[in-house]
Order: C-alpha cells, then structure tokens, then sequence
C-alpha cells in the first residue's frame, strides 16, 4: 500500500510518493512517506519508507531524536559523507525491526520496512541510496538513476522509457516520477493521494520545491488529463496499421475507366 520514487539526474534530485497506508472498503487511511532534514547551505536529506508503519516511524523519531540530540553523537548532522547516513539510517531500520519482532507476541505481523535515502552534504556529489530491511544498500548509477520502493511495477516502464541521467531535466523528471505515480494509482487501488513531491537541485543544499497535490489541485489534475488524452490520442493515431486495416491517410480514389 506504498509506490514512491526518486530520481537522479546531473540538474539534482527528485522525490515523490503517495501517502495511502490503507485501503479498505470502509476504512482508508492516509499518512505521509516522504519526510526532510535540512541545514540549508551545509547538507539536506530526504527519507522515503515503504513497509511496516510503526517500524518506519520508530526509525524517523530515533533520527529526530539524535538530530537534535549531543552534538558529538552520530546523527545525519554529523556524518560526514551520504553513504555513511544511508549505513546510519539502515542501523536504525535494523535496530526498529528486532525491537518490535522480539517477545514472539507479534510472530505473525511484518515488521520489515525499505526505505530510499537521498540527499546532498556539502563537497559531496547529490546520492540517492536504496536501504533493504537488512540494513544494507545500493546506490544509483548512470544506467539505473531512479530507486522504486513499494508497488513498483506500474510506475516502472515510463522511467526505463524517460529517466536518462545525463539528459533529463530536472521538471521532465519530477513531470516523469508523477506520470509514475498516476499509472500506479490507476492500477493499484492501496496507492493513493495526496502525492508529496521534493525537488532538490544540484548544490543548493536545501528543497527548492515542496509539492501536495490531491486529484483536484490544478496542475496534477491537467497533468493526469494530459498525459491521458496524449496516450489515447498516440495509440489511435501514431502506430502503424496493420496491413489489412484501411489507411485513414489514403483518399479513395474512383477506379480507372474499363
């Protein structure tokens, strides 16, 4: 009942998630996945999650906590480099898991959460990392420059299709991660809106854009009914017939006199 992405491109960084964390047919529920720690001007990160709720909360209250905690402690303040937060960030899933799974009460629930961390320090290069529940994790690279987390499968052919890290913009991306998101929601009734969308451009070390859009807010509702129509209008017009199919291009002309 989660899709978030985030993309890397050579412009910065994109984020973008659904908030559905239920779906019932009498009982659906909402809550953010997409949540940011900045020092503007030093480092920024942002933590999607997907997986077991109270396990991704504990996760974010410990980084809280240690954010503002001792200055001398480990915390996403005081790391040096992006890998060295994606490790501290896995320490803390690992950690959250075997707190809730030991006692055996809960043998039969999932405590198991995955999370995408990305971000920029400052003297650093912008990184996205993938974070399993085992808490280790891979990063991004020039021939896979998105990370999916969740329901993954429908939001994917439009980014092999589009995402190209050294050509896609940084607005084709973010347009691209919402294409996503929608072709996931159309598919999938456990994702849902509102979507939250962050924009971090290269080297400005804080988010530039902060976006909740709901299926009435103006631009997500042009975009949806764009990228729809265009579909529709592409698969009508645009693909070659096949050969025993009249061609709608060729007029019919009247047959040479006997």
């Amino acid at each position: 009942m989660t899709y978030c992405v985030a993309i890397k491109v050579n412009d910065g960084l994109v984020f973008a998630g659904d908030t559905r964390t239920t779906a019932g047919v009498d009982d659906v529920r909402s809550h953010p996945k997409l949540h940011t720690f900045e020092l503007p001007g030093e480092r920024v990160f942002v933590l999607l999650s997907a997986g077991n709720l109270a396990t991704t909360q504990a996760v974010l209250n410990h980084a809280w906590r240690d954010w503002n905690g001792d200055p001398g402690g480990v915390s996403l303040r005081s790391v040096r480099h992006m890998y060295d937060a994606a490790e501290y960030i896995g320490q803390l899933l690992v950690r959250s898991q075997r707190d809730f799974s030991q006692g055996g009460q809960y043998s039969n629930v999932d405590f198991r959460a995955t999370l995408i961390l990305g971000g920029q320090i400052l003297g650093e290069e912008p990184a996205l990392y993938l974070i399993y529940p085992e808490g280790n994790c891979i990063a991004t690279s020039p021939e896979t420059p998105y990370l999916q987390i969740g329901e993954s499968k429908y939001g994917k052919p439009i980014l092999d299709r589009m995402i190209k890290m050294s050509q896609t913009s940084l607005e084709d991306a973010a347009r691209c991660a919402l294409v996503s998101l929608d072709s996931t929601m159309k598919s999938n009734l456990t994702v849902g809106p509102p979507l939250d969308m962050a924009i971090l451009p290269r080297d400005a070390l804080a988010i530039a854009h902060r976006l909740r859009l709901d299926l009435d807010t103006p631009y997500y509702a042009a975009l949806k009914k764009a990228w729809g129509e265009q579909l529709e209008k592409v698969f009508r017009e645009a693909l070659p017939k096949f050969e025993w199919e009249p061609d709608p291009n060729q007029q019919n002309l009247p047959l040479p006199p006997q």
